[in-house]
């Protein structure tokens, strides 16, 4: 897919309807996509962020609910996003649990979520979608963490989940070249997580290169250039960090 124009292309976006997710959402449609944005729980804000955009483009934008941690739920999103709008171009794995998991006081409940979130949803999705986005030449673009290489303290479960997804963006890159393209944006300081005080932002901000913190956008123009002028670029992770990556 190489185009200056995403128009007719259908794009499934999970956990869309706040933050990072709604802001990639917006990105691909306003370069002509039509969009199902997917929730788990906030139905609200999905429903509203779908208005507006369809306020813009008629018939344009679409909300989907589901629980991509439940046992056949990501197929059965596929089929859903088949059966209502006839194809699926461009997956953007977005979804993710993140909350902290200090070593010893791990539960199986903790693992479990943060590895269906992070790891088997996108594996799933992928994979029931894969006929399709052959069909399509379509691509798949997975929302990974700087902390995928580099852990941070007290949250070991989400980092080797994180890590995870970095090797299936190669893994599936490789299973399904030549047709569908896999790439991974990899974001550093840009929402910061509940509850980290101003003293630690300030600490990273300063372990940036650019020296400041970079904004949801940014990570939409990642995965819209990765979607659409990406066209020789599969199995690589685009890290937009301000330039974190480079301090160690």
């Amino acid at each position: 897919m190489h185009d200056d124009t995403l128009d007719e292309r259908l794009a499934l976006v999970t956990g869309a309807a706040h933050r990072v997710g709604a802001a990639i959402v917006k990105a691909l449609h306003g370069a002509g996509a039509r969009v199902v944005i997917h929730y788990r729980h906030s139905r609200q804000a999905a429903e509203a962020l779908a208005e507006e955009l369809n306020g813009r483009r008629l018939a344009s934008a679409f909300t989907l609910q589901a629980d991509l941690g439940r046992s056949g739920a990501p197929e059965a999103v596929v089929a859903q996003v088949l059966e209502r709008h006839g194809r699926l171009d461009v997956l953007v794995n977005n979804a993710s649990s993140f909350y902290p998991t200090p070593l010893g006081e791990v539960s199986e409940t903790q693992w479990d979520d943060l590895m269906a979130s992070n790891l088997k949803a996108p594996f799933f999705l992928s994979q029931a979608a894969m006929a399709e986005l052959i069909r399509r030449e379509g691509s798949i673009v997975n929302i990974v963490d700087i902390h995928a290489e580099r852990p941070l303290k007290n949250y070991p479960v989400y980092c080797m989940a994180k890590a995870g997804l970095v090797m299936q963006t190669k893994a599936l890159a490789r299973e399904l070249g030549p047709a569908v393209r896999v790439n991974a944006v990899a974001p550093g300081a840009i929402l910061w997580p509940e509850g980290l005080d101003v003293v630690r932002q300030r600490e990273i901000i300063e372990r940036t290169a650019l020296k400041r913190p970079g904004e949801p956008e940014d990570i939409a123009r990642a995965v819209l250039y990765l979607v659409r002028d990406a066209g020789y670029t599969t199995g690589q992770v685009l890290a937009v960090d301000g330039g974190r990556s480079l301090q160690h």
